[in-house]
């Protein structure tokens, strides 16, 4: 299920460049695993409610497609042992349900400040496969107190405060580009 880019709307030309594609495709996913596992850890230690709310849905491998990274992200939320691991688009990684759309848009999408219903029905966001896992993933994700991704940014510890900058920025440069 990996979507191109081009297949989803409200793209500006600026973004449609795919900049953030270029920029990350030279780098190893090795050196973004150690991080990736750490944020999975991270989550699951200090709000193990978001993956006991899954369910049985809990060990299911939802692979989280942004269309405009060249990689692709599959997580397993199980409880004891939660995983976040990232491939390269052609290894087309094993997984349950899908979740396709540009990287701020899935980004908004978990911290809470778009709504995935819209997403979906807008075609701003993609959903294949277990359809019934990726409403556990969405319901879970809704009645998490607090933004996840300040969760997220908060495992990286003292660096913290730059990776929220980063995402500001990133955040306001689609905002000026969407209006452009």
């Amino acid at each position: 299920m990996t979507a191109s880019r081009a297949d989803l709307p409200g793209s500006s030309l600026l973004a449609r460049l795919d900049i953030p594609r270029l920029l990350l495709a030279p780098v190893p996913l090795v050196m973004l695993q150690p991080i990736l596992t750490h944020i999975a850890g991270h989550v699951a230690r200090t709000r193990p409610e978001l993956f006991a709310r899954l369910g049985s849905h809990a060990g299911k491998r939802f692979l989280v497609d942004p269309v405009d990274l060249p990689f692709v992200l599959v997580l397993r939320p199980d409880p004891q042992r939660p995983r976040l691991r990232a491939y390269r688009r052609y290894e087309n990684p094993r997984h349950d349900a899908g979740i396709a759309g540009t990287f701020l848009t899935l980004l908004d999408m978990i911290d809470g400040s778009l709504d995935g219903d819209a997403l979906f029905f807008s075609r701003d966001l993609r959903v294949s496969g277990d359809t019934e896992a990726v409403v556990a993933l969405r319901n879970a994700l809704d009645d998490f107190e607090g933004g996840v991704v300040d969760n997220i940014v908060d495992a990286f510890g003292p660096l913290s405060r730059p990776v929220a900058l980063a995402l500001s920025a990133l955040r306001a440069f689609r905002a000026r580009s969407l209006h452009a």
